[in-house]
């Protein structure tokens, strides 16, 4: 038998018993759209006037990407303006990365830790200790068209139970 006091029944370490925050989408959208105000200037060649500077246009996956987290549960916990510009810078990087057609993928580096500190991912939101609660009639997607071989979970299982 070894020297000292005998281990305790209940173990006490914060990491055994994990309680984990619930987060759910309130409906709303928040933050607020794109702004075309911060995008580069498009080369001269490109403007329509000469004396009319033209700003680049949001790449639509961008766009996509900006509005999945203006209605994702994640968007509640980004209550202030702060957090919404860190987004924006995120969003400029991820504009650019998208724009060079892969070759600013190094971009996709720092794009992943900073939406990770929002709980990007399943991984992410396990780290922050956070759980998203899904709602009972849960949209499969919002993919714009072609949509017609997404099938909800619920129909898949109806499905194979009478089969």
């Amino acid at each position: 038998m070894s020297p000292g006091p005998p281990p305790k029944e209940k173990r006490s370490r914060a990491r055994d018993t994990p309680v984990r925050e619930s987060i759910r989408s309130d409906g709303k959208i928040g933050g607020f759209p794109l702004p075309d105000d911060v995008l580069p200037f498009l080369p001269k060649s490109q403007w329509e006037d000469e004396d009319t500077p033209v700003r680049e246009q949001w790449h639509k996956q961008t766009v996509r990407w900006w509005e999945n987290w203006r209605r994702s549960p994640q968007g509640t916990r980004m209550v202030t303006d702060v957090d919404w510009d860190y987004m924006l810078d995120t969003a400029l990087m991820h504009h650019q990365m998208w724009m060079s057609g892969g070759r600013n993928s190094e971009r996709a580096a720092e794009i992943r830790v900073r939406v990770a500190a929002f709980g990007a991912t399943y991984a992410d939101r396990l780290r922050l200790r956070l759980e998203i609660e899904v709602p009972e009639e849960y949209p499969v997607g919002n993919a714009d068209g072609g949509s017609d071989n997404i099938t909800s979970l619920n129909d898949r299982r109806s499905r194979l139970a009478g089969a």
